[in-house]
């Protein structure tokens, strides 16, 4: 079942890109998917999605990106690419503090078949400002074919660059 975030954002998707329904495409647990239909190949659509929860434990970004490895390592094989922490400067409009971004190589099936797929995530927080200890960590997700990266990459980071916290959030 398609869940809300625990806040306010809003940012632009880029030409080519279409909001889906999450429970209708597959994508139970998430807040928004966007589809890139130009991109199909093999019957895999390269898609972007947009997660969240509150956090009140004092686990770090980098922790919390390691969390999303072991939970998809369930499924199939993960080796993680890159990983590394990003500042305010590349997310000013949501963060404070710094964010991760991880890169990973993904092994996996679907409908019986082996499936090669690439992510990149993003972990960005946002701190309560009168409860310290309550954040809201958002995940933004691109999951795309290897051969479907070179096309969607700059997307992404476009999308990543337009997400904010919405005011009074």
């Amino acid at each position: 079942m398609a869940t809300t975030l625990p806040v306010k954002i809003s940012f632009s998707l880029p030409d080519g890109w279409q909001s889906a329904p999450p429970d209708e495409v597959g994508a139970p647990g998430v807040a928004f998917v966007a589809l890139h239909p130009a991109s199909i190949m093999d019957g895999f659509t390269a898609n972007i999605t947009i997660a969240g929860r509150m956090r009140n434990d004092g686990a770090t970004m980098r922790e919390i990106a390691g969390e999303s490895v072991e939970r998809l390592g369930q499924a199939g094989t993960v080796q993680v690419t890159k990983q590394e922490e990003v500042g305010t400067p590349e997310l000013p409009g949501l963060t404070d503090s710094p964010g991760v971004v991880q890169n990973l190589r993904l092994s996996t099936t679907l409908h019986g078949e082996p499936l090669e797929l690439v992510q990149s995530q993003v972990y960005l927080g946002l701190e309560d400002v009168d409860r310290r200890s309550q954040r809201a960590v958002v995940e933004l997700v691109l999951t795309a074919k290897p051969e479907q990266l070179p096309e969607v990459l700059d997307d992404f980071k476009e999308f990543v660059r337009s997400v904010r916290a919405d005011e009074g959030s």
